[in-house]
């Protein structure tokens, strides 16, 4: 970090590497929350994880260098619609569209889960065989949710009407959820399973080889992440969540990824400085990879 002004987008940049025509990376912060229906407030999570992020170091210490200079262009944040969700995710269908014409990899912060279907569909118009990392401690595979089809609920059900979906860290499921998913074979980790035994090599055999990342930040242990919409104990921790996205990424293409559930506590940003660290750490894999 250096200079005598700090810019409002992702890590502070300056013009020189957040510029649009010259960046890699596009961050597209979607303030989007409707259908929460916990703790309120994910509608300022993209604000908050930017905020955040202008105090992470560029420099890596695991990978022992800097990543700016790949571009990370900070998109203008997106206006919600009071129509529904269904609504946001067309319009989010379109940004997304938008950016991945101009050959940009799309990192969208959330925002209330409901938003990833918009931002999926558009990649698998241009990735045909893509399927989807879930990481969450929610199945989000209700059909319907308080009479909404787009409920943060039944967000990935949504999805898999699209695509394969891996769910990884699930500890929460309906009875409705769980028997459709026995009837129609999805598997899921389980949080239980997976901490008693290592399954990242066969979370990595069920992806295929474009992958798109959706990180509900409950995802965590509350201990770690507790500014979510809707907390559940037995999470994960920082270094083992890095092992299975990095093995992820050594062995897929991860085409894009968002961030989703911030829900910030006043006075506390740990948890808004791990999404926004979180982030760069994902951006950085991507990058050494392709070098």
């Amino acid at each position: 970090m250096s200079g005598d002004f700090l810019p409002f987008n992702f890590l502070g940049l300056p013009d020189e590497f957040s510029s649009y025509s010259s960046s890699k990376f596009a961050v597209l912060p979607v303030p989007y929350e409707q259908t929460t229906s916990f703790k309120p407030g994910t509608k300022d999570g993209p604000l908050a994880i930017l905020n955040a992020s202008r105090q992470v170091e560029w420099f890596d210490e695991e990978l022992k260098k800097e990543f700016i200079q790949a571009g990370i262009h900070t998109a203008t944040e997106m206006f919600p619609t009071a129509l529904g969700p269904e609504q946001m995710n067309q319009k989010i269908y379109v940004a997304s569209q938008r950016l991945l014409k101009d050959k940009k990899f799309v990192i969208m912060l959330g925002g209330e889960h409901s938003i990833t279907y918009g931002c999926v569909r558009a990649h698998l118009e241009k990735f045909p065989q893509l399927s989807v990392l879930q990481l969450d401690a929610h199945s989000d595979l209700r059909d319907t949710y308080q009479e909404n089809k787009f409920s943060h609920a039944c967000a990935m059900r949504r999805v898999w009407e699209l695509c394969p979906v891996v769910g990884y860290g699930i500890r929460n499921i309906s009875l409705e959820e769980y028997r459709w998913v026995q009837k129609k074979r999805v598997k899921l980790f389980y949080a239980t399973e997976v901490k008693r035994k290592a399954a990242v090599s066969e979370v990595v055999d069920r992806l295929t080889n474009d992958v798109y990342i959706t990180i509900d930040l409950d995802f965590f242990d509350p201990a770690v992440v507790p500014a979510v919409g809707t907390p559940e104990p037995g999470g994960f921790f920082w270094g083992e969540t890095l092992d299975l996205l990095r093995k992820v990424i050594e062995n897929k293409k991860v085409v894009g990824f968002d961030v989703v559930e911030l829900s910030p506590v006043p006075n506390q940003v740990a948890s808004e400085f791990l999404a926004a660290k979180l982030i760069y750490k994902l951006i950085g894999y991507i990058v050494s990879k392709k070098s």
